[in-house]
């Protein structure tokens, strides 16, 4: 009988492609299940030292939800560095002008801060219509 714990080398790691309809779903449910499906915790083989999580292609992001008042709560916060250099956008102008970064920020979020959170966000593509360019990865629908 092997005792042996499993450990899954980068070389191992077989990625796939999934997609997820954001139309009409909560934005936190939903960036906590494409978090899950980037950091790979969904397979069997996760290892946490190994980035062996899947790309997440999201439809429709400008027809997320919100609960409650965060609609017209719910502000963006950046700062440049500079003196005055601070710049704040409330919810409804982000989803009119660029819808994709809400999803994009709420997964970055969710994600652990560490060296893999830059290149685990490269496998997240946003959209905010129904089409994209990835029909050639034969992406599978995930159920949220």
């Amino acid at each position: 009988m092997n005792n042996k714990t499993f450990l899954l080398k980068k070389e191992e790691v077989k990625r796939k492609w999934h997609i997820v309809d954001a139309q009409d779903k909560t934005l936190g449910r939903l960036s906590q299940s494409i978090a899950r499906v980037l950091i790979g915790k969904h397979k069997v083989t996760y290892t946490p030292h190994t980035d062996d999580g899947d790309f997440v292609i999201v439809l429709n992001a400008d027809k997320i939800t919100l609960t409650g008042n965060k609609v017209l709560q719910k502000e963006y916060f950046t700062h440049s560095m500079y003196p005055g250099g601070c710049k704040i956008v409330p919810f409804k102008t982000m989803l009119e002008k660029q819808p994709d970064r809400i999803v994009r920020h709420a997964v970055s979020g969710m994600l652990p801060k560490n060296k893999l959170r830059k290149h685990r966000l490269t496998r997240l593509k946003v959209y905010t219509g129904v089409e994209h360019g990835h029909q050639a990865q034969k992406p599978e629908n995930l159920e949220i």
